[in-house]
């Protein structure tokens, strides 16, 4: 009979939702915007030197964010000569392909970028649930069906994690941030070896 406790807490714990396991404290409903300012700006271009690791490939070259208008973003990832690798377009919730290099062009590849450049660029992600974790307010929130969790000290977003089966699946890291830029921001894939590291190229 003891056993079966244990083995039934066990089951209870590896069940428990991502806010529980992490023992996050929830707040009360409120009338709370989240907003993600990173990509915000129409006059700004957001130039970063990038670095693209897919299992054992590597890219580097230059990751370039465009919003041309509201719910509209051009994503471009080139070499430092200029070629392109991959080019994006996000309207409202149509994504499109623009061009891919062949070494990205495979539908499990394009459908990962997809999910995560969506999250990056998301200026006001429909919020759930508010919850307080150690110095943060943590906003639950979904994009496309996916459960992401936007850590905010300060007013500011320094991590978004994307969950799935109550795991981390892809955490999402900006740093050295200034006023509505992240001069640096990793993208971390947990179950695959898919990691991608920007660094602002200032003007």
């Amino acid at each position: 009979m003891r056993y079966l406790l244990i083995s039934f807490c066990f089951i209870c714990i590896g069940c428990a939702s991502y806010p529980k396991k992490n023992n996050f404290i929830k707040e009360e409903a409120s009338d709370i915007e989240v907003r993600n300012l990173y990509f915000s700006d129409k006059t700004q271009d957001y130039v970063y030197k990038a670095n693209i690791d897919v299992y054992k490939k590597h890219f580097g070259g230059i990751f370039i964010v465009k919003k041309i208008e509201d719910n509209n973003h051009r994503i471009v990832f080139t070499t430092e000569m200029g070629n392109k690798i991959f080019d994006f377009s996000f309207i409202n919730e149509s994504f499109t392909v623009n061009y891919i290099l062949e070494d990205f062009n495979k539908k499990i590849l394009i459908n990962i970028l997809k999910k995560d450049f969506k999250a990056l660029i998301e200026e006001t992600p429909t919020l759930l649930n508010t919850f307080l974790h150690q110095n943060n307010v943590v906003f639950e929130t979904e994009i496309n069906n996916d459960k992401h969790y936007y850590y905010n000290t300060n007013n500011v977003i320094h991590k978004i994690v994307r969950t799935g089966n109550r795991k981390e699946k892809v955490v999402f890291t900006f740093s050295e941030i200034s006023d509505t830029i992240a001069n640096l921001i990793t993208i971390e894939h947990k179950n695959l070896k898919f990691k991608i590291n920007l660094k602002s190229i200032q003007k």
